[in-house]
């Protein structure tokens, strides 16, 4: 067999411990592994998914299916997945970092669908390199700065208000806060009422949906460094382990038990 046959041919999944690779560092969340079907859902960052062998197919703002191989989804925007098993990379990135703009790069031969961009090729192999060597103890975080930082010089500069920004970074140091709105936009000068317009219209979501999708993402690391469902759930916020599970599914489009009951390794 040639070293080019073997860079196309499928890993054998049955072969190996775990299913799945979740890297949840500063600004970006990435997850590779097997997926099924995920229910119509939104994000609260944008996200770039990619096949890792082969075509999946998307649904956005319920119209009709369609088969891709990569996608940049906007935060907010609703989607369906069908994907029957095979690895999907999903890439999100954090308003903190950059933009849905940082995103588009990856993606090649696109067209414009219902408010995302889909295309027909993008960073395929880069993230099946990454899903392949998820067993690899070697394997760091630096594959996933890199390509972030081709990204975005690409991308150009993507400006937030300076106000949104602080409260963008206090959440991120605090994932399990619950501060008021009203409490959070007097912090930094605005009233509840602009605050939520202003960040609603640069962050691409409410500002309840943020906050949501960002403690969801404490508590992802909290499960994958080996806490349990309840202890990640009032870590970050949540009332209990079924609080958390419903919050997750809204996100996901499935349970939490789909995408963390076999992982890799986390990546801090």
């Amino acid at each position: 067999m040639t070293e080019t046959t073997r860079l196309y041919e499928r890993a054998a999944l049955d072969t190996v411990a775990f299913d799945a690779l979740w890297d949840i560092t500063g600004g970006r969340t990435f997850f590779t592994g097997p997926l099924h079907y995920n229910a119509s859902h939104q994000h609260g960052a944008p996200v770039f998914l990619a096949g890792i062998y082969g075509d999946f197919r998307l649904r956005l703002q319920g119209g009709a299916w369609q088969s891709c191989r990569t996608a940049v989804i906007p935060a907010g925007v609703l989607h369906e997945l069908d994907i029957g098993g095979d690895p999907l990379a999903v890439f999100y990135i954090e308003p903190t970092i950059a933009g849905v703009n940082a995103l588009k790069p990856l993606t090649r031969n696109t067209r414009e669908a219902n408010g995302a961009l889909v295309g027909s090729a993008g960073e395929v192999l880069f993230m099946r390199d990454l899903y392949e060597d998820r067993y690899n103890p070697q394997w760091s975080a630096e594959p996933l700065d890199d390509l972030m930082g081709f990204a975005k010089r690409r991308a150009g500069v993507e400006l937030i208000d300076p106000r949104l920004c602080q409260v963008l970074a206090f959440l991120f140091e605090h994932g399990d806060d619950l501060t008021s709105v009203a409490t959070l936009a007097g912090s930094v000068g605005l009233s509840s009422s602009r605050f939520q317009h202003l960040f609603t219209q640069q962050i691409g979501v409410p500002f309840r949906r943020y906050r949501g999708w960002n403690r969801i993402r404490k508590a992802i690391r909290e499960i994958i460094k080996g806490n349990n469902f309840t202890t990640a759930a009032h870590a970050t916020g949540f009332s209990d382990s079924a609080h958390f599970s419903h919050e997750f599914r809204k996100t996901f489009g499935a349970p939490p038990t789909v995408g963390l009951q076999r992982l890799a390794r986390l990546q801090r």
